[in-house]
């Protein structure tokens, strides 16, 4: 090929991807931890029970994990360990950007710039090779990605996809937000078909349902769904608290690591009162040295047949004594020991982001119930391209 059929090959791509007859929809957020992901992944099975041949993609990923030598962004990997799609998991996940890439592309933008849609398109085709319909997950805001050429409103063009835009609950902020996502997708040409509001507190559901539908319609938005915060759905496990803590197992990791904490309990009262809080889905906080407290959580653990608190975080490395340690080693208490003391601890854990993870097999039943309740399926069938 010579140099001006390469140019006219690379423009080609730059105005249209080879696949125009996969229907696609773009899921993007107004903003990182929205939601994208949880909703891709229950309007993936929501899909999937009535059309099978599905596929998924991320065109631009951020947070990576090695898969057989290639960066595969983790929401590929997830999506890929839930449904186990027919789809080399490298075209999922066709661009990655590490650290560098921005600089290397602002010091060769005209090189650049047509390898990295190169890239995604060919990823694009291969992952949507043979599918009736595919899910296209964004990263970020509809800007995220500008500095490259590569921004959520320029891919969905460049794919041809329409828009469902995410945001968490709310009436005032999630409007404005949606409403300047919406004015770039415009600009770009982009039709945006409605939008998901998430995390929306159960109790205000029929409240924010009518008067975000208003406000959003008033923008020419159609509002899709309304999802409920489902606590469970935002719970650390003790394995991410273990990890975020920078702490150590002493006892039970083989029960503790995956159990769910839904509650966190400071230790700072008396042994007998503390018993009140102790029940499944309780992490209980307590100084290194507060035997009590570690002795009745022994005793209370023997009367719940589902096991007792999810587990207990010692801090200030005070370990207990060696016979304190021996009664702990005749149990499957979850116990972990950090050096932070105990409200530094509870604040980590208070400002954790959690992301759902391939190991987290009893939150995926719950999401795809989740969002098949509370989307218009029917609605965002009827508006694939």
């Amino acid at each position: 090929m010579n140099i001006q059929d390469e140019k006219k090959y690379r423009q080609t791509l730059l105005e249209n991807p080879t696949n125009r007859t996969t229907k696609r929809i773009f899921v993007a957020g107004t903003r990182m931890n929205e939601g994208k992901t949880t909703t891709c992944l229950g309007l993936f099975s929501a899909i999937q029970s009535v059309n099978p041949n599905l596929g998924f993609i991320k065109p631009i990923g951020q947070r990576f994990v090695d898969v057989g030598g290639n960066m595969i962004d983790e929401d590929t990997v997830l999506f890929n360990s839930t449904y186990r799609i027919s789809a080399p998991i490298e075209a999922m996940s066709p661009v990655a950007i590490d650290p560098t890439l921005t600089r290397r592309f602002l010091d060769s933008p005209e090189s650049y710039s047509p390898q990295l849609i190169d890239q995604m398109c060919r990823g694009f085709d291969r992952a949507a090779f043979e599918k009736d319909y595919i899910i296209i997950e964004g990263s970020g805001h509809a800007g995220v990605g500008t500095v490259f050429d590569m921004s959520n409103a320029q891919v969905a063009k460049r794919l041809g996809a329409k828009v469902i835009i995410v945001s968490s609950g709310g009436i005032g902020r999630p409007i404005d937000e949606i409403a300047m996502n919406h004015a770039l997708f415009k600009e770009h040409g982009v039709e945006v078909i409605g939008a998901i509001l998430n995390k929306v507190l159960p109790e205000k559901m029929d409240y924010i349902r009518k008067y975000g539908g208003l406000g959003l319609k008033r923008l020419g938005i159609e509002l899709l769904g309304v999802i409920p915060v489902v606590k469970e759905l935002t719970a650390p496990n003790m394995s991410q608290i273990l990890e975020v803590t920078k702490g150590r197992w002493l006892n039970g990791e083989k029960r503790g690591k995956n159990a769910r904490v839904l509650n966190v309990v400071i230790g700072a009262m008396t042994a007998r009162l503390i018993t009140e809080y102790f029940k499944p889905g309780v992490l209980v906080i307590v100084p290194g040295d507060r035997e009590d407290v570690l002795f009745a959580a022994m005793s209370s653990d023997r009367f719940f047949s589902e096991g007792g608190v999810s587990g207990l975080i010692l801090t200030r490395n005070v370990l207990p004594s060696p016979k304190m340690m021996d009664l702990l080693r005749k149990t499957t208490l979850p116990v972990i020991i950090c050096e932070d003391e105990s409200y530094s601890v509870a604040s980590k854990i208070n400002n954790m982001t959690i992301k759902t993870q391939p190991e987290d097999s009893d939150k995926i039943p719950l999401i795809q119930n989740t969002i098949m309740e509370n989307i218009e399926v029917d609605k965002i069938f009827d508006a694939f391209e």
